[in-house]
């Protein structure tokens, strides 16, 4: 009988799976939620500014709801929180100077929330359960 093969095999596979716990949730996404022309051209500058400033350890959603009479409302979440919110008006043509603003807003504010949870005192309770 051989079991060096499938020794090896299972202390692979056992190292792999010890591995992924801490590896397990994909980084770098922003996702997209917007329906309006407005919307997707506030999505494609914005997601193209933060990568360009970040390293995209984390991911993002931007959604919008539109409106006849304010405009789209466009927010941006992190961790399921909201981060930004605005009203962009229905007779914008030019938004990338305004997802300019709102990445570098957004990138500030991740990096506050970082800060926050690392500075956090949870002697007694875990960070979820906060």
């Amino acid at each position: 009988m051989k079991r060096g093969p499938a020794l090896a095999l299972a202390c692979l596979l056992l190292a792999g799976n010890a591995w992924a716990g801490a590896e397990d949730e994909m980084m770098g996404f922003i996702t997209e939620d917007c329906i309006s022309h407005i919307g997707h051209d506030f999505y494609y500058s914005f997601s193209k500014r933060m990568r360009d400033i970040s390293r995209m350890d984390f991911n993002l959603v931007v959604r919008e709801r539109p409106s006849a009479r304010w405009g789209s409302l466009v927010t941006i979440e992190y961790q399921q929180r909201v981060i930004y919110r605005r009203f962009l008006p229905p007779n914008t043509v030019d938004l990338q100077a305004t997802a300019n603003e709102a990445a570098d807003l957004v990138k500030a504010q991740i990096i506050q929330r970082k800060l926050e949870t690392l500075l956090q005192d949870t002697t007694d309770l875990e960070k979820d359960e906060l």
